[in-house]
């Protein structure tokens, strides 16, 4: 009896110093570490929700941004940042599932170096068009391709970027013959297609949205597996393609070793944040599709994403560097 006393005093304890550890945090700035430039989709949506869980918090929010090398930059030094609760990834599709298939070596290893917190949103890939492209359709598009092969090109952001292998998906599923042709980012791209010079444009919603509501872009199908709030008229490529759902996302990781109860919290308060109805409203007009969820459920969600990834990689022939 003395033992289990001893024992569950030590159980209480421990719960204790969480609770109370969950309730000092933060104690001082918070930071969310960014792997892409200003002004891209995921500082705009990590600025959007940090603003919010500093309101919060009662403390600042901090958005480091550390771009370049395909994310790895940021990655990298998440990974490497102490396991305190007050560092964050704002992770994304490339640095957390694609970097792992693509490149031979990285200097980080996603399931071991981070922890899930929280799922923000997913990130919806559009086929588009320049207004001066006949085809109002994917099938009318896939028909000008056969009619002359090799005539359409296709702009993305480089064949180990998101939009490269979706573009380079794209003419498996569909047989098209379309040039690949990278681009140094998303807005060369866009201009490129607008201007005539390329035909076809593989991005993100979030990207083309404004060029799409101008009219210099028409879109032709989503990547998604359901249609997407704001383009409802747009089909999805598995409606002609079962099967074919591919999304970018956006996720809150932390690094391995942050105490569970932090991430609880900040699980929690990510959630709240997403259920603000202007909080929602403006990340759906950017194209983006609100996951919110449990820890738990970002694990399973980034353990079959790894899974369909590797497959993509294959099955389009991209080699590892």
């Amino acid at each position: 009896m003395p033992l289990l006393r001893t024992l569950l005093c030590a159980v209480l304890a421990l719960a204790a110093a969480g609770q109370a550890l969950a309730q000092a945090w933060p104690a001082r700035p918070v930071r969310l570490i960014v792997s892409q430039a200003p002004g891209t989709s995921p500082d705009i949506t990590a600025r959007l929700i940090g603003e919010r869980l500093a309101r919060l918090w009662g403390q600042s929010v901090v958005v480091e941004n550390r771009a370049g090398g395909q994310n790895v930059i940021g990655a990298q030094a998440a990974a490497r940042s102490a396991p305190d609760g007050y560092t964050f990834f704002y992770a994304t599709t490339a640095a957390i599932v694609t970097n792992p298939v693509t490149f031979k070596s990285l200097p980080y290893d996603p399931p071991r170096d981070f922890a899930a917190v929280a799922m923000v949103a997913k990130s919806p890939m559009v086929v588009a068009v320049g207004a001066s492209v006949p085809a109002k359709s994917l099938a009318e598009l896939i028909a000008l391709d056969r009619a002359k092969p090799g005539s359409l090109s296709a702009a993305h952001e480089g064949p180990r970027t998101f939009s490269g292998m979706m573009s380079a998906a794209l003419n498996l599923a569909t047989g098209m013959q379309a040039l690949q042709v990278p681009y140094n980012g998303a807005t060369p791209a866009i201009q490129d297609t607008v201007g005539g010079r390329t035909q076809i444009v593989l991005l993100s919603s979030a990207a083309v949205a404004p060029f799409i509501k101008r009219g210099d872009l028409r879109p032709l199908a989503v990547t998604v597996g359901r249609r997407v709030t704001g383009l409802e008229n747009v089909p999805t490529l598995a409606e002609t393609y079962p099967g074919f759902d591919y999304s970018g996302w956006f996720a809150l990781l932390a690094p391995a070793g942050t105490p569970t109860e932090v991430i609880a919290r900040v699980n929690r308060d990510v959630n709240q944040v997403l259920a603000d109805a202007e909080v929602a409203q403006r990340l759906a007009s950017m194209g983006l599709v609100l996951e919110p969820g449990p820890p738990e459920a970002l694990n399973e969600f980034l353990s079959a994403e790894r899974t369909r990834w590797a497959r993509l990689v294959k099955d389009i022939g991209l080699i590892p560097e």
